[in-house]
């Protein structure tokens, strides 16, 4: 079982990597898994986009300095203790989720429409078990109009 997983992970990091390809705003996949992640769950302050993302504070801050320069992200300082700061991501950045999103989704069509049709529900079962066992927020592109 360890194995298919691995070998289906090397394919959708594949799919992930092709999806963010020419892009005007060049993202990595690390930056781009932090605007998904701002995207779904709304600003987040550094600290908490790091445990998110599994990295330390100081890698977090490194990367929102990326995306706040490519005006992806923006920070935002409370005005009681400016010392708390809640990153979210900007208008761009939402645009650049959706566009790697549609083209993830497409290749991903593609892939199952040339798997077996009865293949398709226990693929559904297995996968959205799988996601769950690893924390993913379930898929609300729903709510950003993205079926």
């Amino acid at each position: 079982m360890v194995d298919a997983v691995v070998a289906a992970s090397r394919a959708l990091v594949g799919v992930a990597a092709r999806s963010l390809a020419g892009l005007e705003e060049e993202v990595t996949l690390s930056q781009y898994r932090a605007l998904v992640l701002l995207c779904s769950r709304g600003p987040q302050g550094v600290a908490q986009l790091a445990d998110l993302l599994g990295v330390s504070p100081s890698t977090a801050t490194r990367m929102v300095d990326r995306l706040v320069t490519k005006g992806l992200a923006r920070r935002h300082r409370a005005s009681r203790d400016r010392r708390c700061v809640t990153v979210r991501v900007s208008g761009v950045g939402e645009a650049l989720v959706r566009e790697v999103t549609a083209r993830r989704r497409a290749e991903i069509a593609r892939i199952v429409g040339s798997m077996a049709p009865g293949s398709h529900e226990s693929l559904v079962r297995a996968l959205s078990e799988f996601a769950r066992a690893a924390g993913e927020v379930p898929d609300q592109s729903w709510a950003w109009g993205w079926q």
